[in-house]
């Protein structure tokens, strides 16, 4: 599981979209990212899909998401 908490470009704010991780300033969820990825969308297609939602926000979610995998296959 990820650790969200050390991504800024996320928060969870209790209350806040029944307190799941959403891009930060925003009410999309980071989940949406990866289960639209996985349904074969692309970056661009997301950015259209959630216009509230920034390229950079996405860029480090993806970079937050494999380094902290990489760690993961380490161990």
């Amino acid at each position: 599981m990820l650790n969200w908490s050390q991504c800024s470009a996320v928060e969870c704010v209790p209350g806040k979209v029944s307190g799941a991780w959403t891009f930060r300033g925003t009410r999309v969820p980071v989940k949406a990212l990866f289960d639209n990825l996985e349904d074969g969308a692309t970056v661009s297609q997301f950015l259209e899909w959630f216009p509230g939602v920034t390229k950079e926000q996405v860029e480090t979610v993806l970079e937050f998401a494999g380094q902290s995998l990489a760690v993961a296959e380490q161990r």
